[in-house]
């Protein structure tokens, strides 16, 4: 059996542009940019509402998801995080990068790992309803339109990654 020999990722400056190839295309054809955040919390309120339909109707936020007879599935975001999956499947295939594994450095378990990238998601899951959007939503398509707001929450997120960088780096070195 012949392994296939891994490739490497692309340049990060065609990536870029690339990706705000993608964003403008989002905005011309779809009217709106890009996000994930939107996705996962429909993803969550519908999983609710097949396990506990009363909570999500007494509640004003969540509700406004059924609103009319609407299903939570029939938006662009919905479907917009099912092509970047699918998308990032075929990516890594493609460039021999698919397997199963946990990506860790040489002194962290896989337990405390797993932890930790649960609690941080939830944690990011969280600030992103607080802060209306993820990352990707307030740096790219909050940022392509000038908005100060997504601007200092993007140099946050990059003073808070470098300041805690000094603690963690060692688990990956």
């Amino acid at each position: 059996m012949q392994v296939q020999q891994e490739q490497r990722f692309w340049n990060p400056y065609i990536g870029g542009v690339a990706l705000g190839l993608v964003l403008l295309t989002s905005f011309l054809v779809m009217g709106q940019g890009l996000g994930a955040s939107g996705a996962v919390y429909r993803y969550g309120v519908a999983a609710l509402h097949a396990v506990a339909p009363a909570h999500v109707e007494a509640n004003g936020y969540m509700s406004t998801i059924f609103a009319n007879g609407a299903s939570p599935f029939d938006d662009f975001y919905i479907f917009m995080a099912i092509g970047v999956f699918l998308g990032g499947v075929v990516s890594s295939y493609a460039a021999g990068r698919m397997r199963i594994g946990v990506g860790k450095g040489p002194r962290i378990q896989v337990p405390l790992r797993l932890t930790l990238a649960f609690s941080g998601g939830i944690l990011m899951g969280f600030a992103a309803r607080l802060t209306r959007g993820c990352t990707s939503g307030q740096a790219l398509s909050g940022g392509a339109m000038l908005s100060v707001g997504s601007w200092i929450f993007m140099l946050s997120v990059f003073a808070g990654g470098y300041a805690l960088a000094y603690f963690v780096r060692r688990q990956w070195t």
